[in-house]
């Protein structure tokens, strides 16, 4: 079972709600592969600790032309969705930046005047972490424009055991980061705030999972710092709310230290048990929204 937790806008809380439902999940015996895949600024290391042992590049394919052998018809421009490589007069430019190595302009070139040759835009790092957690993150290069590559990397990289729980802290937002990490689960946790900007984006992540057919819960962090339209907003769109964390000065001063929100409250290892339990009842068709709400 792959689990993402998403979040609509930044710093709702979803790394405090991932490393802490891992770390109920080792306790009960079924430590969980854990991804993260908020490849711009990932920070679940922080609180589970890892000793990174691998560590891999990742690279996409950038056309090279060779204007020995290019004739200039432009069709590598024309096939592009990109504008990564333009023709101007008797020149044909590239643009790495632009560029998503999909190889549609080596392809179609007549006279094979474009090779591609690899480009590092991030890495991977795996290892051990905090409890015995199997622990990947990847990081992108600073100045790269896009994470996709990065993230589609590690979900290949990841390799679970056959039955075990893979949880996936992706970046925040909705935008196509959002959108590969979501791609392939079996469930979508999005955390939010009671805020209206918390609303505001839960709205557009919501959307997301179901544009991708994916069922998806909710927990409210930071609850009783706002008002109540976020609980209404989840019964009339029929979202279940799997959990409310308290807006609590323990829990801000905890996390800043990077302490697990289990560490700080040990007695919320028994929701995440039950919230577990819930995800898994609903995905089994077992329990209507109405109950968990």
């Amino acid at each position: 079972m792959r689990i993402t937790v998403a979040s609509g806008k930044g710093g709702t809380g979803k790394t405090t709600i991932a490393t802490s439902l891992a770390l109920t999940l080792v306790e009960d015996g079924r430590p969980p592969i854990f991804l993260d895949a908020d490849v711009e600024a990932p920070n679940a290391h922080l609180f589970l600790n890892p000793t990174f042992a691998r560590r891999q590049d990742v690279a996409i394919l950038i056309p090279q032309v060779d204007e020995n052998k290019c004739t200039y018809c432009g069709k590598c421009a024309e096939v592009c969705q990109y504008h990564a490589i333009v023709l101007v007069g008797k020149k044909t430019l590239v643009f790495p930046q632009l560029c998503h190595g999909c190889g549609s302009c080596t392809l179609v070139c007549p006279e094979h005047a474009i090779i591609e040759a690899p480009e590092v835009i991030g890495v991977l790092e795996r290892g051990p972490a905090r409890s015995g957690i199997p622990f990947a993150r990847g990081v992108l290069n600073i100045g790269e424009p896009m994470a996709v590559p990065v993230i589609r990397q590690l979900k290949k990289w990841a390799e679970p055991e056959p039955g075990q729980v893979e949880i996936l802290d992706a970046s925040p937002g909705t935008s196509c980061p959002v959108v590969e990490s979501m791609r392939g689960a079996d469930f979508v946790l999005l955390v939010t705030e009671p805020t209206p900007f918390g609303l505001h984006d839960l709205r557009l992540a919501l959307e997301v999972t179901r544009e991708l057919n994916i069922p998806a819960g909710v927990v409210i962090n930071r609850d009783g710092s706002g008002s109540a339209q976020m609980d209404e907003f989840c019964q009339a769109e029929g979202v279940p709310i799997l959990m409310h964390v308290p807006f609590e000065r323990a829990i801000a001063e905890g996390v800043a230290c990077g302490r697990p929100l289990v560490e700080i409250h040990p007695e919320y290892a028994h929701r995440f048990r039950q919230m577990m339990i819930q995800i898994t009842a609903l995905l089994a068709g077992t329990i209507k929204v109405e109950s968990v709400l």
